[in-house]
């Protein structure tokens, strides 16, 4: 008897795993890879690339979506001078007051300053976007799983929808996108932007750029993250090693 109920638990904790299993893989979508620099242990930023990405995102994305938590002065951390952080805040119009007669007024971004929101409040964006909120994209590399393979494939995944499908009305099918349909209309394109280096802007080289991008605004220190693993990693390494060292030691005369 104990057998029987000990083959039949096993069998159904092993049943259990495998629908488990199953359900899994018929409700995920496998991702492109970017093939992204910064990945891996020893992954850092491509800088060059995280440029252009912000020329995406300013040109393109920043109509509709915000970048609330990335302060300008940031930016120097991918290799943007002083003065080239100053004009692309300026560029940038804040609300500040009130003055000296408590009225409120206008005034060029500063590089403490963070990228403003495209709308005034979250009725207004829903308002300017059929009923859709536009996430902001501080976060948005570490809010999905593979965060940076998932940006890169959703902008690279738009298509046709597949025969029997259906498509709402002011939807766009995405073959990445959980469901598949999504609200937000093809943003990118070839040639989208004119890029200042002279980087041919093809589509996927847009949509890798600015996934570059998002991912630096969503972790700006993974560089220093993985510098200080290494170096825990190597200190504990020694450190084991100095003690086994000393356990043979102390060890040596008894058998």
């Amino acid at each position: 008897m104990l057998k029987l109920i000990t083959s039949l638990s096993i069998a159904a904790l092993v049943s259990l795993t495998v629908l488990g299993s199953a359900q899994a893989s018929e409700g995920a979508i496998e991702l492109k890879s970017g093939n992204f620099k910064h990945g891996g242990l020893f992954g850092t930023y491509d800088r060059a690339a995280a440029q252009r990405g912000l020329q995406v995102y300013r040109e393109v994305c920043a109509g509709c979506h915000g970048l609330k938590r990335v302060a300008f002065r940031t930016l120097m951390d991918l290799g943007f001078s002083e003065d080239e952080v100053k004009a692309i805040a300026a560029s940038y119009e804040f609300t500040d007051g009130p003055d000296k007669d408590g009225e409120m007024f206008q005034r060029p971004g500063k590089p403490f300053d963070k990228f403003p929101s495209p709308f005034a409040n979250e009725n207004a964006a829903r308002a300017s976007n059929g009923g859709a909120l536009p996430p902001d994209l501080s976060l948005i590399a570490k809010a999905r799983h593979d965060g940076d393979d998932y940006i890169y494939s959703v902008l690279t995944g738009f298509e046709d929808a597949p025969a029997g499908f259906e498509v709402p009305e002011g939807k766009h099918y995405n073959a990445y996108f959980p469901g598949h349909n999504i609200a937000m209309p093809p943003p990118l394109s070839d040639d989208s932007v004119e890029y200042s280096d002279g980087t041919k802007a093809t589509l996927d080289q847009e949509a890798h750029d600015v996934s570059v991008f998002l991912t630096w605004a969503a972790e700006p220190k993974m560089e220093q993250r993985k510098q200080t693993g290494l170096k825990v990693i190597l200190f504990l390494l020694v450190l084991a090693g100095i003690f086994y060292a000393v356990k043979r030691k102390v060890w040596s005369d008894i058998h």
